[in-house]
């Protein structure tokens, strides 16, 4: 049981029957899904249509003039709609064009809030525009939510964050290569249990040698092939953590595979489903990782960065630009 508001959701709880309906329900998820906002006022414009339907159908037209009817309109509107407007985003590579759009859209949900919101907002989508503004995708920009501090202390991060501090000691890389597996980042266990007996100590004590073994080969290959960040979508085992705080690498979990997907988008990595070293190919690359404080939370920040940066920094600390384009 919850308590809402909004149009979306209270159209998504409801079981609908009547096939008129239906298409209202349909035409308001259409909504939802096409821009994000509006689905009370498609299903409030479309019930006023429905109810002046009603004295023209007592007046004998068939539904199909009545249509016509409304197509008519229609055509009409959008004429007069381009006659109407007031302002034209005419640049969407520009902050100051796009705060006029996102400003009008962000106080009709938060009114009050409109100066705090929209500038970082409008700054969101400027950072991830492409050249071609048509082909923008609503998924580039993310929103973390942190415990403690306020709305004031929102800010925008050019790149991933992750609500969580690494597992290891090592919190901060740069120009690193980045391991993305979406399976636990430990030793497999068997399906059956058993039971093992031990007649003194030197049996317990070289009862664990061989997966410690193989868990040292493992994260050794791993170092050996130059990756610095390791991003596991399940669980990082204790005797994992333990050598790849030895060989000073960085180990984040990202239990959500939605996320997962959007961080191997943002370092060009592909997600392995078995623990071991990846191809070149499959290997992703970070400019900057590192943990910052928000909020009273310690976040992990994963971000590329922009050629002004790149070239403020030595020629030594930077990785060759070749490399660069060929990944």
């Amino acid at each position: 049981l919850f308590v809402t508001n909004d149009a979306a959701t209270i159209i998504r709880e409801l079981e609908v029957v009547h096939p008129a309906a239906k298409l209202l329900v349909m035409a308001s998820q259409q909504q939802e899904a096409e821009a994000g906002d509006g689905t009370n006022y498609v299903i409030i414009l479309a019930s006023e249509l429905l109810q002046r339907a009603e004295p023209l159908l007592r007046m004998g037209l068939h539904p199909s003039e009545i249509a016509r009817g409304y197509e008519l309109a229609m055509d009409e509107a959008l004429e007069q709609l381009d006659t109407l407007a007031v302002d034209e985003v005419k640049v969407w590579s520009e902050q100051s064009e796009l705060l006029k759009a996102v400003r009008t859209a962000v106080a009709s949900k938060q009114y009050g809030q409109e100066h705090v919101l929209a500038p970082l907002v409008a700054e969101a989508v400027q950072a991830s525009m492409p050249r071609d503004a048509t082909r923008f995708s609503v998924d580039n920009v993310r929103v973390v939510k942190i415990m403690g501090g306020g709305l004031a202390q929102s800010r925008v991060v050019h790149g991933m964050v992750l609500p969580q501090a690494p597992e290891t000691v090592c919190h901060n890389a740069q120009f690193a290569r980045v391991a993305v597996f979406s399976c636990p980042v430990d030793m497999g266990q068997t399906e059956t249990k058993g039971t093992v007996l031990l007649h003194n100590a030197n049996e317990m004590l070289d009862y664990t040698k061989g997966e410690e073994a193989q868990m040292e080969q493992a994260v050794r290959e791993l170092h050996d092939a130059n990756v610095k960040v390791v991003v596991c979508g399940s669980g990082v085992g204790d005797l994992a953590i333990h050598y790849l705080n030895r060989f000073d690498m960085i180990v984040v979990r990202c239990p959500s595979k939605f996320e997962l997907r959007r961080l191997c988008r943002v370092v060009g990595a592909n997600p392995l489903a078995r623990f071991g070293v990846p191809t070149p190919e499959e290997m992703g690359y970070c400019d900057e990782v590192r943990t910052d404080e928000i909020g009273g939370d310690r976040v992990t920040i994963l971000r590329q960065w922009s050629a002004s940066e790149l070239a403020s920094r030595p020629s030594a600390d930077r990785p060759a630009f070749a490399d660069r384009i060929q990944r």
